[in-house]
């Protein structure tokens, strides 16, 4: 199956964090990150319009914001119901959208539909789950200002882009795990150990790559799961921060007028 040429489905996660004061909307004076704007748009119209380009034939928004809901429902987006967590909200979404489903989320500032596209057609035939993320060495040299957190594995460092690609119903599988990975992301050696000793030993050593990893995790699952690199590395810059929703307006600004 070539995902370039499917037809898929796409959920922007546009959630909130219950009692958390998210400092992006709180600097913005708006009721949501999602809603802050570059560009004369809110990162929410951004990422909406990226996947429009994309060619995703349903776009849903995972919210429950008010101002949030009623931004997706202006763009054209269905709204669903968010979980208490990304993995649960996307688990929901899995049941309503469908396969294949392209994952990704509000803050997403930078997203561009080619991004999208490269994503499903370079993810491997018959894999159940993909992930993009981006070496640091691209990172570096396309956002140097950007502060990330880095899986440092054998093949290098890796940060993650927000973006998953959910390829049949197997995928489903892999939503506990996800949830259990999320809350490891920032301590690689807990996914590790989650995969036995031996693999625990070969990340100690320094010998186990991260796309090793992933596909020990997935067969430990039941699911086929790989990891895609992107092509740009833009595409791990998100907005956690004010400083990176600077940094976006930044970039978008020196695309639109470049220097000499």
């Amino acid at each position: 199956m070539s995902y370039e040429a499917a037809t898929y489905r796409a959920l922007i996660l546009a959630g909130s964090r219950p009692g958390a004061v998210d400092p992006v909307a709180e600097t913005e004076g708006v009721a949501h990150k999602a809603l802050a704007v570059v560009d004369g748009q809110t990162l929410l119209a951004r990422v909406h319009a990226a996947l429009v380009r994309s060619g995703a034939e349903r776009i849903a928004v995972s919210a429950d914001n008010p101002d949030v809901t009623a931004e997706a429902r202006r763009l054209g987006a269905d709204v669903l119901p968010p979980a208490s967590g990304p993995s649960e909200s996307v688990g929901l979404a899995l049941a309503d959208l469908g396969t294949p489903l392209v994952v990704t989320t509000a803050d997403h500032a930078l997203l561009e539909g080619e991004w999208v596209r490269d994503f499903l057609s370079d993810a491997p035939a018959g894999c159940d789950v993909a992930l993009l993320l981006a070496r640091r060495r691209d990172v570096e040299a396309a956002a140097p200002d950007s502060k990330r957190t880095w899986l440092r594995f054998a093949d290098g460092d890796w940060s993650g882009c927000n973006l998953f690609l959910l390829a049949n119903g197997r995928a489903e599988r892999a939503i506990a795990t996800w949830r259990q990975v999320e809350a490891d992301r920032k301590r690689p050696w807990r996914i590790a150990r989650r995969l036995g000793l031996g693999t625990l030993w070969s990340y100690w050593r320094g010998k186990l790559t991260l796309a090793e990893a992933v596909s020990r995790l997935g067969q430990r699952i039941g699911v086929t799961a790989a990891i895609v690199p992107a092509r740009n590395g833009l595409a791990a810059v998100d907005v956690d921060k004010p400083a990176d929703l600077a940094l976006a307006r930044q970039i978008v600004a020196e695309t639109k007028n470049p220097r000499d």
